[in-house]
């Protein structure tokens, strides 16, 4: 079992959803696979929730009363101390649009029921080992104007009083590119080697997580190859 990189000896995963019958499911099987479990019914819960224990992994659904997945997701990747915990988006919704618009309130995965138990286990498995990868002493990377703070989760441009803050997997693959200058990667390397070879992300995970970043710090930063993937423009920028 992965432990916990906040100290504790067991990972904590909040569940979130409004069907009794999933929740005591998931439940479960996380508690015989090792885990320690909290649930929740609705989006607000799941943030108050969070607030107050700060999960390891959080899986939500989207379809819940009072305040859905999609918002609460948002809610939390705009939360100066939650946006990096890592988001697990489970649900009956199977659109290629529900899966984008699940990726652009901060998903790290995007998952559609039913799922088989062991799928959610080892995903949930991924994503604390992808999370351990950045929980390294504090780092700065300094590239063009860009400043990159590692420990915070936040970039500065040169030009911009306020911090911009990124959601975890948003910060790694900006991470990523920017470690690399002039690199090309295409899609598959990128899920590779940011997501992880056993991590699940559909098809259209790594063209969402670059325009969430180009909107939030600028166009000209991560440039398109056509063809191929992308690239962080040279130092020069």
């Amino acid at each position: 079992m992965t432990s916990s990189h906040k100290g504790r000896k067991t990972p904590l995963v909040l569940v979130a959803d409004d069907e009794d019958d999933i929740l005591d499911l998931i439940k479960y099987n996380l508690k015989k696979a090792g885990f320690d479990v909290l649930c929740a019914r609705n989006g607000i819960v799941a943030i108050e929730m969070a607030t107050a224990e700060l999960p390891d992994v959080i899986v939500m659904d989207i379809m819940m009363p009072e305040m859905d997945g999609i918002e609460a997701s948002q809610r939390l990747r705009e939360h100066s101390t939650l946006r990096a915990i890592p988001i697990l988006m489970l649900t009956a919704r199977s659109e290629e649009s529900d899966q984008v618009g699940g990726l652009d309130a901060g998903a790290d995965i995007y998952l559609t029921k039913p799922v088989s138990i062991p799928v959610l286990v080892s995903q949930i498995k991924a994503l604390l080992r992808s999370a351990q990868r950045y929980d390294m002493p504090v780092d700065i990377l300094r590239i063009a104007d860009l400043e990159i703070d590692r420990d915070r989760f936040e970039v500065r441009k040169s030009d911009v009083f306020d911090p911009i803050h990124l959601a975890r997997k948003e910060f790694e693959l900006l991470y990523f590119f920017a470690s690399r200058p002039g690199r090309v990667f295409s899609r598959q390397d990128l899920l590779d080697r940011v997501w992880g070879h056993d991590v699940y992300v559909v098809d259209r995970t790594v063209d969402v997580h670059v325009r969430k970043i180009r909107e939030k710090i600028g166009e000209h930063y991560i440039e398109t190859i056509k063809g191929v993937g992308y690239r962080f423009a040279d130092q020069n920028v």
